[in-house]
């Protein structure tokens, strides 16, 4: 994969997350709305970020779609807690393939990208995994 099909990839990503935060706002309980808006406003710039990283990588940033197929109902504050997670697992992959294919300043703030989705996906989850962005293996 390239750089630029990872930060393709990366802002794919942060749409998706941006859309999902939405949903997680609207359901999540009052005790953790203000996390929930801190995570919107994180993938906000993050994709803002990406989308110029497309344009200095001589790419065209690609555009976020109307709607996004969530990966279960959600219709409760504790759906919500899952999806965010599940979100910012996702978000993680991303910015593992980045880590991948960049180099210098990209990997680094890729990196940083990674542990921050890692860090709010503990939150979210209660727990964390061995490789955040990495897939499980059975």
């Amino acid at each position: 994969m390239s750089a630029l099909e990872a930060v393709q990839a990366v802002l794919a990503a942060e749409h998706a997350a941006v859309y999902g935060y939405g949903v997680v706002g609207a359901r999540v309980g009052a005790a953790r709305r203000e996390e929930a808006a801190a995570g919107l406003a994180a993938h906000r710039a993050l994709r803002d970020a990406a989308a110029r990283a497309v344009r200095d990588l001589g790419g065209e940033p690609g555009v976020s779609a109307p709607a996004y197929a969530l990966p279960f109902p959600v219709a409760d504050a504790d759906a919500a807690v899952r999806l965010a997670a599940v979100l910012e697992d996702r978000v993680a992959g991303a910015y593992a393939d980045l880590v991948r294919a960049a180099s210098g300043a990209a990997r680094r703030d890729a990196a940083a990208a990674l542990r921050e989705a890692a860090v709010r996906a503990v939150r979210w989850r209660g727990g964390g995994v061995a490789f955040p962005g990495l897939a499980e293996r059975p």
